[in-house]
């Protein structure tokens, strides 16, 4: 493998090259989202059944000349048509945040040279310089790294970083022989390790780009309580249509009156026609949007909140929504003890895990952004623990992961005798290689961490070493190492995700799981918060298999599902829809945001969700307590059940104004009530 800081031997593009494939390629950017135009959303505004009869006799008082009366319908026209276009102009700006999230940017060799330049001049071909802390431009195959881990979370949901490996066949990058831990994809995150990788796609080919294109594609549908109260407008629509006509054909073929008949039709229809629906809405919907705020919880979308009180099925996502998205030491085994965080502060753990803490500080890295070391420095400082190596942190060397062996080794002078401090983590297969444990008792030996590893957590294990000799040997088989323990990371979940699901399911929604974790994993948290495991989980690959019907089937029983990507997030909640279900579902990743579109109610995180998600989502919890979720449950479902009670009054109300204006047109009698007068009702 070669080291990723030589590179005397890449010469990658020239800039002419470069601009030429720019021309032909294009920019390494997603394309803008597409905004509505204002005359079409004006348009779908003033073609509401009430706001053509207002405008109509609006227009018929200015012809007789009564401009009081028209400016006075006019009003209530444009009151309704401002607040109305308010509502509809907050369109989606999603692909507008995975544009400005995939611009990074970029350092490439060109000409030989190594340079930064802006990611959206990046073409196939140019060769990427990546480091810790670096956000990956394009997605990309690597030629050569070192010690290089990723953090996918953005694209998969998988809560753990990825090791990843160079390319076997080298610069030429085959195609036939590349591997999933060779490749990088745009927007995820170096957070460990160098490297040096060959720009594959950009722009919409990229994962972040089949997101976006999964996202545009994504319609947003009424909800239930709107298509019910469309349903009610069109009945009536079409009753006060025909008394209109009657009303007309009356006036002009007995009395021979134009003027009088169209306004008394109009009246009518105007009677007969619920008007004040869209009033109920607006006024509705801004109260309970301005309540919803005072729980923490963000009305992107104002409709969503009558959705609110008819959800049957939530589905959450786990890393970051019902977990912190942080890493912590959980359990910690030295010897036949096993000690838990309830343990930590106690001194027998204290005297017992100094060595096993101090050489598992020493071999991460000084200033760590892996999430594992940072736990464990955190742990380290929590136990006032001191590292005398660390205040220099005069590193000699550092032998990294490789693909063959999953364990890394830092080696620093000693500050008490002529020889050296060796310090070695990682995964316990490796580490049992590297203390020597012999074939017939590496199953025992492997016990302890294969119980830790069922129980959902994360586990490494920590070695140390001394060395005499100056020269130091080539690999990390040439140190003697001893065993020191066992150390098991997790995920934590939210304080108030168990009692938030328990309220849901009192409140009769049920709760499903959606994660990219491993499925043991994801029935650990499922078991912890309190979901129905019994029968099971299914995963990505279970779901491909499935037609839609199936899918539909295995989503009415099932509440884990593991191992799943953006299309099978998406492809659950469409069945759920299909199903007649109502779903809500939250999230905070890239990977969430189709789902959080296409789902009758999308609900982001405010604080750790990617813009990309919060832009797609419906509601958005500013303190990203899904506890606020819960909140916003029982004041959606009041303010749904106000809505409906507001809806049949004003039915109720309409018959009697309807019969005022009617009778006097069957009875000969004087027009009772004017549009205007409606209006005003």
């Amino acid at each position: 493998m070669s080291d990723p800081k030589d590179n005397s031997h890449l010469f990658g593009l020239s800039e002419q090259e470069a601009n030429r494939q720019l021309e032909i390629q294009g920019k390494n950017e997603l394309p803008p989202a597409k905004e509505r135009r204002f005359f079409r959303t004006l348009l779908s505004v003033v073609t509401e059944p009430m706001l053509l009869l207002l405008l109509i006799c609006g227009g018929i008082y200015i012809v007789i000349g009564d401009r009081i009366e028209a400016a006075v319908l006019f009003s209530f026209v444009l009151f309704v048509l401002m607040n109305t276009l308010y509502q509809e102009r907050k369109t989606e700006r999603a692909l507008s945040a995975l544009k400005e999230l995939s611009t990074p940017k970029a350092k490439v060799i060109r000409d030989g040279l190594k340079k930064q330049i802006d990611s959206r001049l990046l073409v196939r071909g140019d060769l990427i310089c990546l480091a810790e802390g670096d956000r990956i431009p394009a997605d990309a195959v690597l030629l050569s790294c070192n010690n290089l881990l990723t953090d996918e979370a953005l694209l998969t949901g998988e809560s753990l970083p990825v090791q990843k490996a160079a390319n076997l066949t080298g610069q030429d990058a085959d195609p036939s022989r590349r591997t999933q831990e060779s490749l990088v994809y745009s927007s995820t995150l170096v957070v460990r390790g160098e490297g040096i990788a060959k720009v594959l796609l950009t722009g919409i080919s990229t994962q972040v780009g089949h997101i976006g294109t999964a996202l545009e594609s994504v319609k947003i549908e009424k909800t239930s309580l709107q298509k019910e109260s469309a349903r009610v407008v069109r009945i009536f629509a079409g009753i006060g249509l025909s008394l209109c006509v009657i009303v007309l054909s009356t006036y002009v073929l007995f009395w021979h009156q134009w003027l009088k008949g169209i306004l008394a039709s109009l009246a009518l229809a105007m009677a007969v026609l619920p008007e004040e629906i869209p009033m109920i809405f607006s006024i509705f919907m801004a109260l309970g949007a301005w309540r919803m705020s005072q729980k923490h919880v963000l009305t992107r979308r104002i409709h969503a909140i009558e959705a609110l009180g008819a959800a049957t099925v939530l589905c959450v996502d786990k890393t970051g929504t019902l977990t912190l998205n942080k890493m912590s030491v959980e359990r910690v085994i030295i010897g036949e003890k096993e000690y838990r965080r309830s343990d930590f502060e106690a001194e027998p753990f204290l005297s017992a895990a100094s060595e096993l803490l101090t050489y598992g500080r020493l071999a991460s890295q000084k200033d760590p952004f892996d999430p594992m070391e940072i736990a464990l420095l955190d742990l380290g400082k929590s136990q006032s623990l001191e590292i005398p190596e660390e205040k220099g942190w005069n590193l000699l060397r550092e032998y990294p992961l490789t693909p063959q062996r999953f364990a890394m080794t830092h080696v620093f002078p000693s500050s008490t005798s002529k020889g050296k401090l060796v310090a070695a983590k990682g995964s316990p297969e490796a580490i049992a290689q590297l203390c020597r444990i012999p074939k017939e008792q590496l199953s025992s030996f492997l016990h302890p961490s294969d119980l830790l590893a069922q129980a959902g957590f994360r586990v490494i294990a920590v070695a140390s070493a001394t060395f005499e000799k100056d020269e130091l040997p080539a690999d990390q088989d040439g140190f003697s190492f001893s065993f020191l323990g066992f150390v098991g990371f997790s995920d934590p979940i939210r304080p108030q995700a168990k009692s938030t699901v328990q309220i849901c399911r009192d409140a009769g929604i049920r709760v499903l799981m959606m994660t990219g974790d491993h499925p043991r994993t994801a029935l650990s948290i499922g078991e912890q918060i309190g979901l129905p495991i019994e029968q099971g989980f299914l995963t990505g690959l279970d779901i491909d298999t499935m037609d839609d019907l199936a899918l539909q089937k295995k989503s009415k029983q099932i509440s884990i599902f593991a191992r799943v990507s953006p299309q099978h997030k998406l492809r659950l909640v469409n069945a759920l829809k299909a199903s007649g279900e109502v779903v809500a579902m939250t999230g905070d990743g890239v990977n969430d945001a189709p789902a959080l579109k296409a789902a009758t109610i999308g609900i982001a995180m405010g604080n750790r969700g990617t813009d990309v998600a919060r832009e797609a989502a419906a509601l958005v919890l500013l303190d990203d307590n899904i506890s606020s979720w819960a909140d916003a449950i029982h004041l959606g479902r009041r303010i749904y059940d106000n809505i409906r009670k507001a809806m049949a009054y004003t039915v109720a109300i309409h018959i009697p104004i309807a019969g005022l204006a009617l009778i006097p047109v069957l009875l000969k009698w004087p027009l009772i009530l004017m549009p205007i007068h409606i209006a005003s009702l």
